[in-house]
Parts: structure tokens; sequence; C-alpha cells
């Protein structure tokens, strides 16, 4: 009983939030519109698997367990590694099953719907601050991405030179193209060991 509770707790801040994404768009509730009743499943590492029922006004409300998902995101351990390398690349890590034409929709949902900081924070501080505090929030997430890439560059220079548990570009080039050579040499040499025993 005390899961379940849990389990509606969080549900609901989650459909709450996405809910307040979908109230700021109109197309985005237009798209979801033609799917009520269905059922979206979004399971996260670490985390008991959400379920939402999209209504008829394309909005969503926590869902019962009972049946089987219409659509069923996955995001796996790999996910947040692919985020940080950009949206194409989370779009592939994230396992879909299920109805191809809602999923097309959820997906296209995924790819251009978008929080509007500076709208919500403007509620509260007014529009000037609102704008100064979203610039600075983006500076500070480029910072840390610009960071992540240098310490990510950092590790290979690392375990290339000083481990040497991985072998520069030129070396793997200059190791390839000798392979190669010695493979063309070693056909030359059994042709002409054919025509000798010939």
């Amino acid at each position: 009983m005390a899961f379940v509770f849990w389990m509606i707790a969080f549900e609901s801040p989650v459909a709450a939030a996405l809910n307040h994404l979908l109230g700021a768009e109109p197309w985005a509730r237009e798209r979801l519109a033609p799917f009520a009743g269905e059922t979206l499943e979004l399971r996260l590492p670490a985390l008991p698997a959400l379920r939402f029922a999209v209504v008829s006004d394309g909005r969503l409300r926590p869902a019962s367990d009972e049946g089987q998902a219409s659509l069923v995101l996955s995001f796996g351990p790999g996910v947040l590694p692919a985020l940080l390398k950009g949206e194409d690349h989370f779009m592939r890590a994230v396992e879909v099953s299920g109805s191809a034409s809602f999923a097309n929709e959820v997906l296209f949902l995924f790819r251009h719907l978008r929080w509007d900081v500076e709208e919500d924070l403007a509620r509260f501080v007014g529009d000037a601050p609102a704008v100064r505090i979203a610039a600075t929030a983006r500076e500070f997430a480029a910072w840390h991405k610009d960071g992540l890439a240098r310490l990510a560059e950092n590790f290979m220079d690392y375990a290339v030179e000083e481990l040497q548990l991985l072998a520069r570009r030129a070396e793997f080039e200059q190791l390839r193209g000798a392979v190669l050579q010695l493979r063309d040499a070693l056909e030359r040499l059994e042709k002409r060991i054919e025509r000798l025993a010939r």
C-alpha cells in the first residue's frame, strides 16, 4: 500500500510538470489528443516505471499498472552520456516498443517541446531579471558541458600518452598500412609458389 501511495505521489508531480509543458503549447496537445485513452510507460534506471494516460484534451494523467501500455519508452543507463553528446545520440539511446504512430508523436514532442524557463520566471521576478537569470543558467550549463568535454579529452590523452592503453590514430594507420602490405606480399608469394609447383 505504501508503495502504491509513493508511486501516485511521484507520478502526479511528473504528470503536472508534463502538463505544464503541454499547457503552454496548444499545438502539442492537438497532436496528442487523437491518442486519448492510450497509455505511455516511461522506464528509467533505478526507478519504478511511470505510467500516464492521454486524456481527450491532449494532457496526461497518472495511469494504473493494469493492462499493457500502448507505448513503452525505456531509458537505459547509457541515456545520460548520450544526452551529453546531443539530442540525436539521446534519441538513439531510447528503446521504443509499442504503437508506432503513438511513438512517432511522443518522440516528435520529445524533440520539439521546450520549457520556456524565462516566461515562467518572469511571473515571479519580472521580465528583465528572468532574462538575466536564464542567460546565466545557460552560460553555467555551457561551462559544465565544456568542462566535461575537456575532462574526456584529457582522459583520452592520458590513456594514449601515459598508460598507452590506446594507439594514436597515426600509429594505428601506420600499423594498418603495414598489415595490408604484408597481406599483399603473402598473396604474391602464394601465387609464385603455385607457379613453381606446376
